[in-house]
C-alpha cells in the first residue's frame, strides 16, 4: 500500500499550526472545487485535499497519523503496525470531507474500515506503541532490591495541534533477585493511547552497572579477591567486602593466583540463588623501602624456587 504525505498535498510543514493548516486547505479548496476550477484532474485533486485536511485538522487523527508515519521511508510498501486498531467509524455522512467512496485505501486501512462494514459510530481507539529501554543498576541493587527515578519522554499535542515531547519523572522498583537481560514492564508507560485506547507499555531491560571487581554469569557472581603472600602460602582468615555485605573467609595454605573459593548461595538471590565465586590474586608488596629489599633478597637465597621450572627452564 502506497503511504499518503498529507502535509505535502496540503504544502504545510509537519510542525504547521491548526491555523496554517486551515489556511492551506481553504486556498486548496479555492482552487480545486469540481464548481469552480479549470483544473482538468480537479476533482481528483479535492478528494486528495479533503482526505488530508479530514485527518491534519483533527489534533486526535493527525496525532495518530504521525505516530505510524514516523519509521516510513520513501519508497518503501507501507503497512500499518501490526497492533494498530483502525477503528474510525464513520456516522451519517461521513466523516466532514471524505466520502467512504472516495476514500484512499491508505485512508481507508488506517481510518475507515469500520465505516466500510457499514457502521455508524464516530469512535475511532487505538492501543499505545511499547517502549523498549535499557536501565543501569548496581550490583548491590539485584541482593536488596532498589527504586531507582527514571525520566521518560511522551508525545503530547499542543493547543494548536502540533506533537511534542515531553518529559515526566517514575519511580521504578528494583525487585530483589532481578537477573542482568531480565525485563521489568511498567503497564501504560508506552506510548498514549489514542480514541481512550489504553497505552502501550514500557519494558525496562537490566544491565548492571560495571565493576572491574565482579564478573555475572546468570545468578552467579565471580570477585576478585587481592591477598598478600603470606596469607596465600600460610593460610589466613580475611575479611572480604561482597555485593552482599562483608564475610570472613578461610584460605586456605599454599594457595596460589587463581583458585576459587565457593560460597554457597552468595550470590543474586533466587530459587536457587547463585553462588559467590572468589578469585584469589597473590598482591606483592613493593620493594620501596631497605627492609622491603632485604626480605625479597632473603627470600631469593634462601628459597630455591623457580616457577618456570615446569615450562623446561
Amino acid at each position: 500500500m502506497q503511504f499518503r504525505d498529507y502535509y505535502q498535498i496540503l504544502g504545510v510543514a509537519k510542525t504547521a499550526t491548526a491555523d496554517e493548516i486551515k489556511k492551506a486547505y481553504r486556498k486548496l479548496a479555492r482552487k480545486y472545487h469540481p464548481d469552480v476550477s479549470k483544473e482538468p484532474d480537479a476533482e481528483k485533486k479535492m478528494k486528495e485535499v479533503n482526505e488530508a485536511n479530514e485527518v491534519l485538522s483533527d489534533p486526535e487523527k493527525r496525532a495518530a497519523y504521525d505516530q505510524v508515519g514516523q519509521g516510513y521511508r520513501p519508497g518503501q510498501d507501507f503497512q500499518p503496525p501490526p497492533n494498530w486498531d483502525a477503528g474510525f467509524e464513520f456516522s451519517g455522512g461521513g466523516f466532514s470531507g471524505v466520502d467512504m467512496g472516495d476514500a484512499s485505501d491508505f485512508f481507508s486501512q488506517l481510518f475507515g474500515q469500520a465505516g466500510a462494514r457499514g457502521k455508524r459510530s464516530s469512535h475511532y481507539q487505538s492501543r499505545g506503541e511499547d517502549h523498549h529501554a535499557k536501565i543501569v543498576i548496581e550490583l548491590q541493587d539485584a541482593y536488596a532490591g532498589a527504586t531507582r527515578s527514571i525520566t521518560l519522554q511522551a508525545p503530547d499535542v499542543d493547543a494548536q495541534g502540533r506533537v511534542f515531547t515531553k518529559e515526566h519523572v517514575i519511580n521504578v522498583r528494583i525487585p530483589k533477585g532481578v537477573k542482568a537481560g531480565q525485563h521489568i514492564r511498567l503497564n501504560g508507560q508506552g506510548s498514549p493511547g489514542f480514541g481512550g485506547g489504553p497505552a502501550g507499555d514500557l519494558y525496562l531491560e537490566i544491565q548492571f552497572r560495571p565493576d572491574a571487581r565482579y564478573r555475572v554469569e546468570e545468578r552467579d557472581v565471580y570477585e576478585t579477591v587481592p591477598v598478600t603472600p603470606w596469607e596465600a602460602a600460610l593460610g589466613a582468615s580475611i575479611e572480604v567486602a561482597t555485593p552482599s555485605g562483608n564475610v570472613q573467609v578461610k584460605i586456605p595454605a599454599n594457595s596460589q593466583s587463581g583458585r576459587k573459593l565457593r560460597l554457597k548461595a552468595r550470590g543474586i538471590p533466587g530459587e536457587p540463588a547463585g553462588d559467590l565465586y572468589l578469585l584469589l590474586e597473590i598482591a606483592l608488596p613493593p620493594a620501596d623501602t631497605e627492609a622491603a629489599r632485604q626480605l625479597y633478597e632473603t627470600m631469593a637465597r634462601e628459597l630455591a624456587f623457580n616457577p618456570r621450572s615446569k615450562m623446561g627452564v
